[in-house]
């Protein structure tokens, strides 16, 4: 995984958990639902990075 798509990762990641907090603190379940989703496709996105660089050093080991 790029450096670059690592930190788009954290900075989606981060606004989720920030929306989350905020809609927690203001009673608005939809910017909770929306910080939930974030943080989500986040996490998502991450795996499926590990899993292609995980693919692509087992393909350079051989």
């Amino acid at each position: 995984m790029g450096l670059g798509d690592k930190m788009e990762n954290a900075a989606q990641k981060a606004s989720g958990t920030a929306k989350e907090k905020l809609g927690d603190a203001t009673d608005n379940r939809d910017l909770q639902a929306e910080g939930t989703a974030d943080k989500a496709s986040a996490d998502a996105k991450q795996a499926g990075e590990k899993v292609k660089d995980a693919a692509k050093n087992f393909t350079d080991g051989r």
